[in-house]
Protein backbone atom coordinates (compact mmCIF):
# COMPACT_ATOMS: atom_id res chain seq x y z
CA UNK A 1 0.00 0.00 0.00
CA UNK A 2 1.73 3.19 -1.18
CA UNK A 3 2.23 6.08 1.23
CA UNK A 4 -0.43 8.59 0.05
CA UNK A 5 -2.97 5.85 -0.57
CA UNK A 6 -2.30 4.34 2.86
CA UNK A 7 -2.79 7.73 4.49
CA UNK A 8 -6.07 8.29 2.65
CA UNK A 9 -7.31 4.78 3.40
CA UNK A 10 -6.53 5.11 7.10
CA UNK A 11 -8.39 8.41 7.26
CA UNK A 12 -11.43 6.62 5.86
CA UNK A 13 -11.12 3.75 8.34
CA UNK A 14 -10.86 6.14 11.28
CA UNK A 15 -14.20 7.67 10.33
CA UNK A 16 -16.00 4.35 10.61
CA UNK A 17 -17.73 3.69 13.95
CA UNK A 18 -16.41 1.01 16.27
CA UNK A 19 -18.69 -2.05 16.28
CA UNK A 20 -20.32 -2.22 19.73
CA UNK A 21 -19.39 -5.87 20.28
CA UNK A 22 -15.66 -5.06 20.17
CA UNK A 23 -15.79 -3.64 23.69
CA UNK A 24 -17.09 -6.98 24.96
CA UNK A 25 -14.31 -8.94 23.25
CA UNK A 26 -11.69 -6.66 24.79
CA UNK A 27 -13.24 -6.70 28.26
CA UNK A 28 -13.48 -10.49 28.22
CA UNK A 29 -10.18 -11.44 26.59
CA UNK A 30 -7.66 -8.60 26.98
CA UNK A 31 -6.75 -7.83 30.62
CA UNK A 32 -4.45 -4.91 29.79
CA UNK A 33 -7.36 -3.11 28.07
CA UNK A 34 -9.30 -3.07 31.32
CA UNK A 35 -6.35 -1.41 33.07
CA UNK A 36 -5.99 1.46 30.59
CA UNK A 37 -7.08 5.01 31.33
CA UNK A 38 -10.14 6.24 29.39
CA UNK A 39 -7.84 8.29 27.14
CA UNK A 40 -5.62 5.34 26.28
CA UNK A 41 -8.64 3.10 25.75
CA UNK A 42 -9.93 5.54 23.17
CA UNK A 43 -6.55 5.70 21.43
CA UNK A 44 -6.24 1.91 21.39
CA UNK A 45 -9.69 1.57 19.84
CA UNK A 46 -8.87 4.10 17.13
CA UNK A 47 -5.63 2.33 16.18
CA UNK A 48 -7.32 -1.04 16.48
CA UNK A 49 -9.92 -0.09 13.89
CA UNK A 50 -7.21 0.62 11.35
CA UNK A 51 -5.18 -2.47 12.17
CA UNK A 52 -8.13 -4.87 12.05
CA UNK A 53 -9.58 -3.49 8.81
CA UNK A 54 -6.26 -2.89 7.06
CA UNK A 55 -4.44 -6.18 7.66
CA UNK A 56 -5.55 -9.43 6.11
CA UNK A 57 -6.38 -12.21 8.59
CA UNK A 58 -6.23 -15.79 7.33
CA UNK A 59 -7.29 -18.94 9.18
CA UNK A 60 -5.13 -22.06 8.81
CA UNK A 61 -5.85 -25.76 9.46
CA UNK A 62 -9.57 -25.09 9.43
CA UNK A 63 -9.46 -22.24 11.93
CA UNK A 64 -12.28 -19.74 11.46
CA UNK A 65 -11.34 -16.07 11.59
CA UNK A 66 -14.05 -14.16 13.46
CA UNK A 67 -14.29 -10.55 14.51
CA UNK A 68 -13.32 -11.66 18.01
CA UNK A 69 -10.09 -13.17 16.69
CA UNK A 70 -9.28 -10.05 14.70
CA UNK A 71 -9.96 -7.76 17.65
CA UNK A 72 -8.05 -9.79 20.25
CA UNK A 73 -5.01 -10.39 18.03
CA UNK A 74 -5.13 -6.79 16.86
CA UNK A 75 -5.18 -5.50 20.43
CA UNK A 76 -2.00 -7.43 21.25
CA UNK A 77 -0.33 -5.77 18.28
CA UNK A 78 -1.63 -2.27 19.01
CA UNK A 79 -0.51 -2.40 22.64
CA UNK A 80 3.10 -2.26 21.44
CA UNK A 81 2.59 0.80 19.23
CA UNK A 82 0.08 2.74 21.31
CA UNK A 83 2.70 5.47 21.82
CA UNK A 84 4.60 4.82 18.57
CA UNK A 85 1.94 4.79 15.85
CA UNK A 86 0.84 2.28 13.23
CA UNK A 87 3.65 3.23 10.87
CA UNK A 88 5.73 0.53 12.54
CA UNK A 89 3.37 -2.03 11.02
CA UNK A 90 3.46 -0.66 7.48
CA UNK A 91 5.45 -3.69 6.28
CA UNK A 92 2.97 -6.12 7.85
CA UNK A 93 0.39 -7.35 5.34
CA UNK A 94 -1.03 -10.60 6.69
CA UNK A 95 -1.75 -12.36 9.97
CA UNK A 96 -2.22 -16.12 9.74
CA UNK A 97 -3.84 -17.84 12.72
CA UNK A 98 -3.75 -21.55 13.49
CA UNK A 99 -5.97 -23.11 16.18
CA UNK A 100 -2.95 -24.44 18.11
CA UNK A 101 0.74 -25.21 17.69
CA UNK A 102 1.77 -25.76 14.09
CA UNK A 103 4.65 -26.93 11.90
CA UNK A 104 6.53 -24.97 9.26
CA UNK A 105 8.59 -26.54 6.46
CA UNK A 106 11.77 -24.68 7.43
CA UNK A 107 11.50 -25.40 11.17
CA UNK A 108 11.91 -28.59 13.14
CA UNK A 109 9.20 -29.43 15.65
CA UNK A 110 6.11 -27.40 16.36
CA UNK A 111 6.01 -23.65 16.91
CA UNK A 112 3.57 -21.18 18.45
CA UNK A 113 4.44 -18.13 16.37
CA UNK A 114 6.62 -16.83 13.58
CA UNK A 115 7.30 -13.46 11.95
CA UNK A 116 8.40 -13.48 8.32
CA UNK A 117 10.58 -11.07 6.34
CA UNK A 118 7.89 -10.59 3.70
CA UNK A 119 5.31 -9.02 6.01
CA UNK A 120 3.57 -11.97 7.58
CA UNK A 121 2.95 -13.01 11.18
CA UNK A 122 1.81 -16.53 12.01
CA UNK A 123 0.21 -17.22 15.39
CA UNK A 124 -1.41 -19.98 17.39
CA UNK A 125 -4.77 -18.79 18.72
CA UNK A 126 -4.32 -21.05 21.71
CA UNK A 127 -0.97 -19.38 22.45
CA UNK A 128 -2.43 -15.90 22.00
CA UNK A 129 -5.08 -16.63 24.62
CA UNK A 130 -2.58 -18.28 26.95
CA UNK A 131 -0.40 -15.17 26.84
CA UNK A 132 -3.36 -12.95 27.69
CA UNK A 133 -4.70 -15.26 30.40
CA UNK A 134 -1.34 -15.23 32.23
CA UNK A 135 -0.34 -11.56 31.98
CA UNK A 136 2.46 -11.75 34.57
CA UNK A 137 4.39 -14.88 33.60
CA UNK A 138 6.66 -13.17 31.08
CA UNK A 139 5.43 -15.25 28.13
CA UNK A 140 3.30 -13.67 25.43
CA UNK A 141 3.62 -15.21 21.97
CA UNK A 142 1.71 -12.45 20.21
CA UNK A 143 3.78 -9.66 21.82
CA UNK A 144 6.93 -11.59 20.92
CA UNK A 145 6.05 -11.93 17.24
CA UNK A 146 4.78 -8.39 16.85
CA UNK A 147 7.98 -7.15 18.49
CA UNK A 148 9.80 -8.88 15.63
CA UNK A 149 7.67 -6.85 13.21
CA UNK A 150 8.74 -3.64 14.96
CA UNK A 151 12.34 -4.81 14.75
CA UNK A 152 11.92 -5.47 11.01
CA UNK A 153 10.37 -2.01 10.41
CA UNK A 154 13.82 -0.55 9.68
CA UNK A 155 14.68 -3.35 7.25
CA UNK A 156 16.25 -6.17 9.29
CA UNK A 157 15.66 -8.56 12.17
CA UNK A 158 18.64 -7.35 14.20
CA UNK A 159 17.26 -6.44 17.63
CA UNK A 160 17.23 -2.70 16.92
CA UNK A 161 13.93 -1.21 15.75
CA UNK A 162 13.64 2.30 14.37
CA UNK A 163 14.22 4.40 17.46
CA UNK A 164 12.55 7.71 18.18
CA UNK A 165 15.71 9.80 17.84
CA UNK A 166 19.06 9.25 16.15
CA UNK A 167 20.77 10.19 19.42
CA UNK A 168 19.16 7.17 21.13
CA UNK A 169 21.04 4.52 19.12
CA UNK A 170 24.34 4.63 21.00
CA UNK A 171 22.78 4.06 24.42
CA UNK A 172 20.42 1.43 22.98
CA UNK A 173 23.29 -0.55 21.44
CA UNK A 174 25.35 -0.41 24.62
CA UNK A 175 22.56 -1.40 27.01
CA UNK A 176 21.01 -4.09 24.82
CA UNK A 177 24.36 -5.72 24.08
CA UNK A 178 25.38 -5.71 27.75
CA UNK A 179 22.21 -7.50 28.83
CA UNK A 180 22.15 -9.82 25.82
CA UNK A 181 25.69 -10.98 26.60
CA UNK A 182 24.81 -11.29 30.29
CA UNK A 183 21.82 -13.49 29.45
CA UNK A 184 24.04 -15.65 27.23
CA UNK A 185 26.44 -16.06 30.16
CA UNK A 186 23.54 -16.96 32.44
CA UNK A 187 23.83 -13.98 34.79
CA UNK A 188 21.12 -14.38 37.47
CA UNK A 189 19.69 -10.87 37.16
CA UNK A 190 18.79 -11.37 33.49
CA UNK A 191 17.61 -14.95 33.94
CA UNK A 192 15.19 -13.86 36.66
CA UNK A 193 13.60 -11.43 34.23
CA UNK A 194 13.86 -13.03 30.78
CA UNK A 195 13.56 -16.44 29.16
CA UNK A 196 16.80 -18.07 28.00
CA UNK A 197 15.42 -18.08 24.46
CA UNK A 198 16.47 -14.45 24.31
CA UNK A 199 20.11 -15.54 24.31
CA UNK A 200 19.73 -17.08 20.84
CA UNK A 201 20.49 -13.84 18.98
CA UNK A 202 19.89 -10.09 19.20
CA UNK A 203 16.51 -10.24 17.48
CA UNK A 204 15.18 -12.85 19.90
CA UNK A 205 16.63 -10.90 22.80
CA UNK A 206 14.61 -7.81 21.83
CA UNK A 207 11.42 -9.87 21.42
CA UNK A 208 11.88 -11.69 24.74
CA UNK A 209 12.78 -8.43 26.51
CA UNK A 210 9.58 -6.91 25.11
CA UNK A 211 7.52 -9.76 26.58
CA UNK A 212 9.09 -9.19 30.00
CA UNK A 213 8.81 -5.40 29.76
CA UNK A 214 5.04 -5.63 29.45
CA UNK A 215 4.47 -8.71 31.63
CA UNK A 216 7.14 -8.40 34.35
CA UNK A 217 7.86 -4.68 34.43
CA UNK A 218 8.48 -4.34 38.15
CA UNK A 219 10.95 -7.22 38.15
CA UNK A 220 12.74 -5.80 35.11
CA UNK A 221 12.91 -2.33 36.62
CA UNK A 222 14.38 -3.76 39.82
CA UNK A 223 16.78 -6.33 38.35
CA UNK A 224 17.82 -4.66 35.07
CA UNK A 225 16.92 -0.97 35.40
CA UNK A 226 19.01 0.25 32.42
CA UNK A 227 17.28 -2.24 30.12
CA UNK A 228 13.90 -1.19 31.47
CA UNK A 229 14.65 2.48 30.83
CA UNK A 230 15.71 1.86 27.22
CA UNK A 231 12.52 -0.07 26.48
CA UNK A 232 10.48 2.56 28.30
CA UNK A 233 12.02 5.30 26.16
CA UNK A 234 11.31 3.36 22.96
CA UNK A 235 7.79 2.13 23.68
CA UNK A 236 6.67 5.24 25.57
CA UNK A 237 5.16 3.07 28.30
CA UNK A 238 5.98 2.88 32.00
CA UNK A 239 4.21 -0.38 32.85
CA UNK A 240 5.90 -0.65 36.23
CA UNK A 241 4.00 2.50 37.20
CA UNK A 242 0.81 1.25 35.57
CA UNK A 243 0.92 3.67 32.62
Amino acid sequence: MAGPFRWFRRRQLLRRPIPPEWQGYLEARVPFFRALSPELRERLLELLKVFVWEKEFVGASGFLITDEVRVVVGATAVQLVLHLGLGYYDRLREVIVYPGAFKLPERTGVVLGEAKHWGQVILSWQAVLAGLNNPRDGHDTAAHEFAHVLDRADGAFDGTPKLREYSHYRAWASVMDEHFQALRRGRPMERKVMDDYGSLNEAEFFAVATESFFEKPRQMKEKTPELYEELKRFYGWDPAAGV
